[in-house]
């Protein structure tokens, strides 16, 4: 099988990172793994996609720090691929960590979408991914699982929605991840919310979200793969997140630090809701962050953690993902490589 990754910048990813951990195990189960950052990618005058990319030159490594040191060294193969030949091309970059360059934010989407019309497998799914590039997409979602939101740049309707909740809200940027600009106001603050609006809203629109008590306590992040919990040996991929001090952010290079997660009846019920969506808009790896009853986010472009949760579950979920990709491979070899994307990204 012959697997591309597309990532944000090859030079820098880290060894702990999720995408890391996948391309070390699918050449350890021998397959082929490319490597190309959004901005490798050719589209040539036949209409044909390459991309300049790497791969790591032995055929096994015990350590994501060797293979990263490989890949990213003189040692890595390096080759201009054609991707239409590529048997999946995993969309792993992050276009909210790519502010400073617009063009790439959109351009693994693109690219992925003319793979796809050759019989690539393109995950996810590119069209799915382009509903999605903002958090508006999670408005999508059913309210029962969602916290009460208002999406808005006006002050006073921020300031009403804060009444009507009680007086204690989470602001946060439209765009953007990582727990920056992220703040909890109080009915002690709300004298400062125009401040606060116009901090978060210097690049957009603002979400105004009700506060969850049990966000307290933290999150916790559980995979979903082919639109179900993600499960091998019997155990669930998640973990949970678990805030610092006051800080109400619980993303873990925002201070917060992990811990172990008992995955229960409300958290499958949280992912049974969600499912039909998902799987309609081809979202083959997601990872759900649950507070309580509700979701916080959904996160479809390159949800990292698997390494967190193997961490604590003693299991290697990484071979888990890459047997789903063998089995869609043989799945589409049946079809001549002719069998929609999005339907073929959940099965």
């Amino acid at each position: 099988m012959r697997i591309g990754f597309v990532v944000n910048n090859i030079m820098t990813e880290g060894k702990g990172y999720t995408t890391t951990r996948l391309g070390m195990t699918a050449i350890n189960m021998g397959h082929e793994a490319w490597v190309m950052s959004v901005a490798d990618f050719d589209y040539a005058p036949d209409g044909a996609i390459y991309g300049r990319a790497r791969s790591a030159p032995a055929k096994k490594y015990s350590t994501t720090d060797s293979y990263l040191r490989d890949l990213q060294s003189t040692k890595a193969k390096k080759e201009r691929i054609k991707v239409d030949d590529l048997d999946v091309l995993l969309l792993r970059n992050d276009p909210a960590e790519d502010v400073q360059r617009p063009w790439a934010q959109s351009a693994g989407i693109i690219f992925g979408r003319m793979a796809m019309r050759h019989g690539v497998i393109v995950l996810n799914d590119p069209n799915g991914l382009a509903k999605a590039q903002n958090k508006m997409y999670f408005q999508s979602f059913p309210e029962s699982v969602r916290p009460k939101t208002l999406i808005t740049r006006d002050r006073a309707e921020v300031k009403a929605f804060a009444k009507e909740v009680g007086g204690k809200i989470v602001l946060k940027p439209l765009q953007g991840s990582g727990g920056q600009s992220v703040f909890l106001v109080t009915p002690n603050d709300l004298s400062n919310l125009n401040q606060m609006v116009e901090a978060v809203g210097h690049h957009g629109y603002v979400i105004a979200q009700e506060y969850l008590p049990a966000a307290a306590e933290g999150d916790t992040r559980l995979f979903l793969m082919n639109g179900s919990p993600l499960r091998y040996k019997g155990k669930y991929a998640a973990f949970r997140r678990i805030r610092t001090g006051d800080d109400i952010r619980s993303n873990v290079h925002a201070g917060g630090s992990i811990a172990r997660a008992e995955i229960d009846d409300v958290a499958l019920r949280v992912a049974e809701i969600v499912r039909p969506k998902l799987v309609q808009d081809g979202m083959f790896l997601v990872g759900l962050d649950i507070v309580g009853d509700k979701l916080m986010e959904i996160n479809v472009f390159s949800p990292g953690g698997l390494g967190s949760a193997q961490r604590f579950e003693k299991v290697n979920f990484n071979y888990a993902v890459i047997h789903a990709l063998e089995n869609k491979v043989q799945y589409m070899s049946y079809y001549d490589r002719n069998f929609d994307n999005a339907e073929m990204a959940a099965l």
